[in-house]
């Protein structure tokens, strides 16, 4: 379960949960298997998460191996290699069960999980399969929490869980496809790591700023990684994305280094709520990280089109001003547009090609301006700046209802 893994988890549970019985802790169902008094259902599947947290690597394992074992026709919907597949479930688990107590966010987690799994084939008929080797998974993995009400409660979460799953899907698909063939125009390499690559999708693709989508290449079949749309919806349909290549990194790398105009890439459905307002006028504070200027961009783009100019102050950082690779661009921006102000970040501190350029890290760069608390956080980049740009945030009286990012690994930190 998770949101580039194949298939989901559900129990094998007669008929379905209403979904409100998933969320909100349970309210209190159910008792606990080793004594001590009574405890929700969500207090039991906690238990037994971190549990099995201390064997996720063995669990996680014994879990695919146990579903391509007894269910072989599945192993064509997963990637060839599994190693990072099996980070991907056990980290989807781990989120879900800290946003239990986010009725809301629990539920468009799960909703977008449900739209997404589409790209892959997932079929209702799939998840009791999944569920009953993630629940073997669990009774072998977590051996002291394990009984038969936390059983129960994994069963009621799991049913609730499948459910929402399947009907985001089922609504889904009544309005939009799979996936969409999508085949590249443009390919600009910015530097020698980062390329702006542009596709032409296959037919119409709705999508909001500040929104990603999944992406999969034709090297690597059945890898699918996120990417952010870098510029608001065109008029000629025409989507751009800003690609990193890290380490290690097989669709990242596969995009900057070999893809070439002509290459047809598939892409996933439009996710994420890191979108613009446009009920107030609010100011926006925007920090952008690396290529996480991307979606920064789309946002400032959106603004620009609804014809209600607002205050937006971005501050982009980057380790050193060689990696502004698109600071040019937000530039011009900023010449168009009076209400923008772009201030670029050098972590390294001595920025020869970008003299205005202030140093340190981005969120100490936000501190030395302001005041922002009439103003809607935005943040982009990788999962530490965000964390500590959410905190920042918080510290310069932007209540966290008016933060918005798409980083579950934030997101789960900050319930950890």
């Amino acid at each position: 379960m998770s949101g580039a893994a194949p298939a989901p988890g559900a129990a094998p549970a007669p008929g379905p949960v209403p979904v409100a019985a998933a969320v909100g802790g349970f309210g209190g169902s159910g008792g606990g298997d080793g004594g001590g008094g009574e405890l929700a259902d969500a207090d039991l599947i906690r238990a037994s998460m971190a549990e099995l947290e201390r064997s996720s690597d063995a669990a996680t394992a014994y879990f695919y191996a146990l579903l391509f074992v007894q269910y072989p026709h599945l192993r064509e919907m997963f990637p060839a290699a599994m190693d990072g597949q099996r980070d991907r479930l056990f980290r989807a688990l781990l989120t879900a069960v800290r946003l239990y107590d986010d009725g809301k966010l629990f539920a468009e987690y799960l909703a977008n999980l449900g739209r997404g799994h589409r790209k892959y084939g997932t079929l209702p008929t799939h998840y009791p399969a999944v569920g009953e080797c993630l629940m073997a998974a669990l009774a072998r993995y977590a051996p002291n929490s394990w009984g038969p009400r936390t059983e129960a409660a994994w069963v009621r979460a799991y049913t609730a869980i499948s459910q929402t799953m399947i009907d985001a899907a089922a609504e889904d698909e009544q309005r939009a496809p799979a996936w969409w063939d999508a085949e590249i125009v443009a390919h600009e390499r910015r530097t020698a790591q980062i390329a702006v690559v542009t596709v032409r999708p296959d037919q119409p693709y709705p999508f909001r700023a500040g929104q990603y989508t999944s992406l999969e290449t034709p090297w690597w079949p059945r890898v699918w990684r996120h990417y952010s749309f870098a510029s608001a919806p065109r008029s000629d349909g025409l989507l751009t994305f800003h690609v990193k290549a890290v380490p290690a990194g097989w669709v990242s790398t596969a995009l900057v280094q070999r893809a070439r105009p002509g290459d047809v890439l598939r892409l996933g459905p439009p996710a994420g709520s890191m979108t613009v307002d446009h009920g107030t006028d609010s100011g926006l504070l925007c920090l952008g990280g690396g290529t996480g200027i991307a979606p920064i961009k789309a946002l400032v783009e959106d603004v620009a089109s609804h014809g209600r100019p607002r205050p937006v102050e971005v501050f982009y950082g980057a380790r050193t001003d060689h990696d502004l690779y698109d600071l040019e661009t937000m530039r011009h921006l900023q010449d168009r547009f009076d209400w923008l102000s772009v201030r670029p970040v050098v972590a390294s501190g001595g920025a020869p090609g970008t003299p205005d350029a202030l140093a340190g890290e981005l969120p100490d760069a936000v501190r030395r301006y302001g005041p922002w608390s009439a103003y809607d956080g935005y943040l982009s980049g990788p999962p530490g700046m965000i964390r500590t740009g959410v905190e920042t945030l918080v510290g310069l009286g932007i209540p966290t209802h008016r933060i918005r990012h798409d980083s579950l690994d934030e997101l789960v930190a900050r319930r950890a």
